[in-house]
């Protein structure tokens, strides 16, 4: 029915399951109670958790049409893709050079500072 009855009293969203609304409120408590078992590292979410132990289990189901590489995240994918297309999405305002990902634009934007 679309009806969300679990709202955060800190900012307002709301939620159709109690759960949801709890693992939200750790976002502003800054608690972090899902723990890898491999490596130690904390999450606030358990899905959070769930997409960094494909890290540690080699888990890559998303493979690239183009050229059979494979990916752990469906967005890491989306990136690679624009290699094949030639897609530079992140512009220098400088120099006008283009990059296929922000961190390589942000990289490149200490040359000019």
């Amino acid at each position: 029915s679309g009806e969300k009855p679990y709202s955060c009293a800190d900012c307002g969203q709301s939620f159709n399951q109690r759960s949801s609304l709890v693992q939200h409120h750790h976002i502003h408590t800054g608690e972090k109670p899902f723990t890898c078992r491999d490596c130690g590292k904390c999450f606030c979410r358990s899905s959070h958790l769930a997409r960094h132990r494909q890290i540690h289990n080699g888990e890559k189901p998303y493979s690239c049409a183009d050229c059979g590489q494979s990916f752990s995240r469906k967005s890491r994918l989306n990136v690679h893709h624009r290699t094949h297309i030639g897609e530079k999405p992140f512009t220098c305002p400088d120099c006008s050079k283009s990059f296929t990902t922000s961190s390589k634009f942000i990289r490149h934007q200490l040359i000019h500072s």
